[in-house]
């Protein structure tokens, strides 16, 4: 059902990602195109229930879409797990005469937003925005790809001094509970081995196919680690791989500078597209969803859907990692 709005409001939650001011550019500039007010909220959930709000019109986006981080800053907010802290946000979106919310975040600012929409009658709609792409209801998340790519370059540099001494680099990349990064990275990053959440492997299986490969003739090998793992701590496990072979190994920990810098184009491209999609979803009365696109078209999918179904990876990225890296 098409509803009427008058002002809506725009915050970023959770972990940051590149391409989420290209969102809130998008969110922005088509909200005033369609004659709406538009409210950002300063540093997340947290900011929202303080009453941090500053008015946007199309200029205060203006320069904003090649930028990484966000403008609005964010927040991990533990007050919006209480009641008390929902009704706080709550009134302070009625009292700034704010009809529509839009989120961008991951499954936990989504949990949080479905909270809202069961508390409230104001209509909250998301923008799935996380380097993990671990988001039920979109093919990839906004930031998913500038992570991936300034990843691939920090492989791309290990491997150039990797060819110059006969050891095993162990390079650790974000993903608590998801393998998306690791597993793109390593196959484009030519890795002799991932190591990620979905599947649980055996360390022995590990030092055995490090052998082999050395016994090729490789000099050396480079192994993909999502932080999340099931087997151990990284460097635990650069530690024994170590002992068991007697070969140098070296940690390389990414951390953090995944999430910054510019964003990549298709970074940009999708969060346009998906900050125009949320706009024209709170328009269409599509609240209490996420906005995402599958297949190139543009979808919405239900908040409880977006963290209650597990999206899987690709395991045939598994299959060719063996049959590439001999």
């Amino acid at each position: 059902m098409k509803k009427d709005f008058t002002k809506i409001g725009v915050l970023t939650s959770g972990g940051d990602a590149p391409g989420m001011n290209a969102a809130i550019r998008a969110i922005v500039r088509c909200a005033v195109y369609r004659g709406l007010e538009v409210t950002g909220i300063l540093r997340g959930f947290s900011g929202l229930i303080n009453g941090e709000f500053e008015q946007f019109d199309r200029r205060s986006v203006a320069n904003i879409i090649q930028k990484g981080g966000t403008i609005l800053e964010t927040s991990r907010c533990n007050e919006m797990f209480t009641v008390e802290g929902r009704h706080k946000a709550i009134d302070a979106l009625k009292a700034e005469h704010i009809d529509g919310c839009i989120i961008i975040g991951g499954d936990g600012s989504f949990r949080g937003a479905q909270a809202l929409t069961e508390e409230s009658d104001i209509a909250f709609i998301g923008v799935p925005g996380t380097i993990d792409n671990d988001i039920w209801g979109s093919d990839y998340t906004i930031g998913f790809n500038t992570a991936v790519n300034t990843a691939l370059d920090a492989i791309d540099r290990i491997r150039d001094t990797a060819s110059a001494f006969e050891r095993i680099f162990f390079v650790e990349v974000m993903g608590r509970k998801s393998g998306f990064i690791a597993l793109t990275v390593g196959l484009a990053g030519g890795a002799e081995q991932i190591i990620i959440p979905e599947i649980k492997i055996d360390i022995e299986d590990l030092c055995r196919n490090l052998t082999e490969s050395f016994k090729r003739g490789k000099r050396s090998s480079i192994i993909v680690v999502a932080e999340g793992n099931q087997l151990e701590d990284t460097i635990n496990i650069a530690k024994y791989v170590e002992m068991r072979l007697k070969v140098e190994s070296r940690l390389c920990t990414l951390g953090h500078v995944q999430r910054g810098g510019s964003p990549t184009a298709t970074d940009r491209i999708l969060a346009s597209v998906l900050g125009i999609a949320a706009v024209e979803g709170l328009l269409d009365g599509k609240e209490g969803t996420a906005a995402g696109q599958i297949n190139g078209e543009v979808v919405y999918t239900p908040f409880k859907d977006t963290w209650e179904k597990k999206k899987s990876i690709d395991e045939r990225y598994l299959r060719y990692i063996p049959v590439l890296s001999i």
